[in-house]
């Protein structure tokens, strides 16, 4: 193995795999850190983890044991991979993580990078945007678990660790890699264990990636991972891989836990021609909801089309859910009755199944017991296609904000064989 990857979440770290699997790179994505080694031929390995909203000395733990199994397998340079809106509390976990990997690996710097342009996100000036608007501005200032209210980079991870925070700006991000590595080193003569790169266009992130071919270990969105498969070729370390996809054909299911305005919207269009059900979260807490009711009532619309079963509303819809029941109860009674529906869709020969929310996808995989996943087509950025071998299922795992307005269709479509419009 050649990079070794640890994601806070299930949906990042496949839209990680993703996108090292397009550059060429042999990739498998494993569920939580594997027991036995990794197959020879595995050239990128990804660790999903759910360690995004776990208190951080948990999510400390969980990334230094995956970093641990990476070690084993070889691998010669490592990324830690966050989200592309840098979801995180003024606690962490991303700057305690980030810490105890560059300590363990004794990395004298970090790249800070979570930009995505094909999905909007872009730094500048070390501030994070998300399309046109601010990161504060952008409506993760209402996020019910990591509400981000400050755009500024620098400032935001400052709060999480006492290391020092440098910058490469545009100006130099734009002259390529080479100017990038000289900015890069004068970082890191500073003092500066962490440096938030500037990126706007994905040939940015391809600089990005060769300035750092030699560093041990970086950090960001997916898009951070762009330029690496080239390193890695043009060392001679891989060649050309080839994905070979088919889908599954049979009953299908999505399942939404996101409250991200895009998911909001994937909902109301899907709702429009498919059968959808919302489960409201005081049914959850109170023990109402019957996941096998729901799941039930899943597998006999299938001739109606793509059955949607969502928790999703208004921020103040959940604000006001929240301070009824507690933040992490209700989280934790939301993911719980999603595992549990999981389990009965599957037992009910379930073979296609969409997921958004990253929270609501570890959930699934957990439950469902899929130690990893073979890398398929990309169904829209960030967002592949997934086969698990055990159970023998197809599925779609969906960041809150990622896909178009159609997304629940589209993914049902190209899980079942097709191809993307």
């Amino acid at each position: 193995m050649l990079l070794g990857c640890i994601g806070d979440d299930f949906t990042g770290s496949s839209d990680l795999a993703n996108t090292l699997a397009k550059g060429g790179m042999r990739t498998v994505q494993y569920n939580g850190v594997p027991v036995a080694d990794a197959d020879r031929s595995v050239e990128a390995g990804v660790v999903a983890l759910k360690t995004r909203t776990v208190p951080a000395a948990e999510a400390v733990a969980q990334s230094l044991a995956a970093l641990a199994w990476l070690r084993r397998q070889g691998c010669r340079q490592y990324l830690f991979k966050y989200c592309s809106t840098f979801d995180s509390t003024p606690e962490g976990n991303i700057g305690p993580v980030l810490d105890a990997l560059g300590d363990a690996l004794g990395a004298p710097r970090s790249v800070v990078c979570p930009a995505f342009p094909a999905t909007g996100r872009s730094i500048y000036q070390g501030h994070l945007f998300v399309n046109d608007r601010l990161l504060s501005e952008s409506g993760m200032e209402k996020h019910p678990l990591t509400p981000m209210t400050d755009p500024d980079l620098r400032r935001w991870l400052g709060r999480q660790t006492s290391r020092a925070i440098g910058l490469v700006p545009y100006t130099v991000v734009a002259e390529g890699s080479g100017a990038i590595r000289n900015a890069l080193e004068a970082a890191s003569r500073r003092g500066d264990r962490y440096v938030v790169v500037d990126a706007i266009l994905d040939r940015d992130l391809a600089a990005i990636g060769e300035a750092a071919e030699d560093d041990v270990l970086l950090s960001g969105g997916s898009g951070i991972a762009l330029g690496l498969p080239a390193n890695f070729r043009r060392a001679g370390l891989i060649g050309a891989a080839a994905t070979h996809w088919t889908g599954r054909q049979g009953p299908v299911a999505a399942l939404c836990g996101s409250c991200s305005i895009m998911s909001r919207r994937q909902i109301a269009e899907h709702a429009k021609n498919h059968p959808a059900r919302a489960v409201e979260v005081d049914d959850i807490v109170a023990g109402a909801a019957d996941p096998a009711e729901y799941a039930g009532w899943a597998i006999d619309r299938q001739p109606d089309g793509i059955p949607l079963i969502y928790s999703s509303a208004e921020p103040e819809v959940v604000e006001a859910a929240q301070k009824r029941h507690g933040k992490e109860r209700l989280a934790a009674a939301v993911e719980g009755f999603f595992e549990d529906l999981a389990r009965q869709l599957s037992s009910r020969g379930l073979c296609r199944l969409v997921t958004a929310g990253g929270e609501t996808s570890g959930a699934v995989v957990s439950a469902l017991g899929i130690s990893s996943f073979e890398i398929g087509p990309e169904i829209d950025p960030g967002v592949p296609a997934l086969k698990s071998g055990d159970p023998d299922m197809v599925l779609a795992l969906k960041s809150g904000n990622f896909g178009s307005v159609g997304f629940f269709e589209k993914a049902a479509g190209i899980l079942a064989g097709g191809t993307a419009p």
